[in-house]
């Protein structure tokens, strides 16, 4: 994937080098894409108004996931964003949370033969996502034996849609817009709930992060992220009842 960079520089007071933030992503609407040479997206735009906040420069590019979150977890001044808080994250950065709340559906091909409908049953099958991605740690933890890992997402689905994987685990609204233009998925079960966030450098000045984070607070407050949210399809998904993993 061909990395696209972005930098906006702020009207503010000149900064120090080391006071440039970097942020990267990935292409994973609807919190993160690109149409033609701009970036979009429901956590995009929330990273745009908290950055206005703020007196500081920065950046943001997009590029695969893997590169992403080992930017951020190297570089001091890296943050990487849409990014799933979960346990095995928490210590290894600093957050600036939430830019949404959501669950992971675990997704099959439509008038397939897979009925799994829980984790234990879905370890019989083989299940893809993309490298580096939260959902690898949990299926690792969890204990599936068959894991299928691509570079990005829409490599995985295509995976799934012919038939050389049985499963994956995707993001609910994802699903809702794929659902929405016809691919031949459907839900079997739901795989986790999570938070999104931004995710820092574990070694990022703590006087940004707490700027960031109040920004996003101001937000959420004054109702900014739920039009955002709602302006993305991610306000309320139309999925039937679906009881989540215990």
């Amino acid at each position: 994937m061909k990395v696209l960079a972005i930098m906006l520089s702020l009207a503010a007071a000149p900064v120090a080098a080391a006071d440039v933030i970097h942020f990267t992503t990935e292409d994973y609407p609807p919190y993160n894409y690109r149409v033609g040479a701009e970036i979009r997206g429901a956590g995009y735009d929330q990273v745009l108004l908290i950055m206005k906040e703020l007196n500081v420069r920065y950046t943001i590019e997009m590029m695969p996931w893997a590169r992403a979150i080992a930017l951020a977890e190297s570089e001091p001044m890296h943050c990487v964003f849409t990014t799933a808080h979960i346990p095995e994250r928490d210590k290894l950065f600093t957050w600036v949370e939430p830019l949404a709340v959501g669950r992971n559906l675990m997704i099959g091909r439509k008038g397939g033969d897979v009925t799994a409908r829980s984790i234990e049953e879905a370890r019989a099958f083989t299940v893809g996502t993309q490298r580096d991605d939260y959902t690898q740690t949990i299926l690792e933890k969890e204990g599936f034996p068959k894991i299928d890992l691509a570079t990005d997402l829409k490599l995985t689905l295509k995976k799934l849609e012919s038939g050389r994987i049985d499963l994956m685990p995707i993001d609910e609204q994802h699903y809702v817009a794929l659902e929405r233009d016809g691919a031949p998925v459907e839900v079997k079960f739901v795989f986790t709930e999570q938070t999104f966030s931004i995710a820092c450098n574990k070694d990022f000045p703590e006087d940004l992060r707490l700027k960031m984070q109040a920004a996003l607070d101001k937000l959420i407050a004054d109702g900014t992220q739920a039009e955002i949210l709602k302006s993305y399809g991610l306000d309320k998904a139309e999925l039937p009842e679906l009881a989540a993993n215990p």
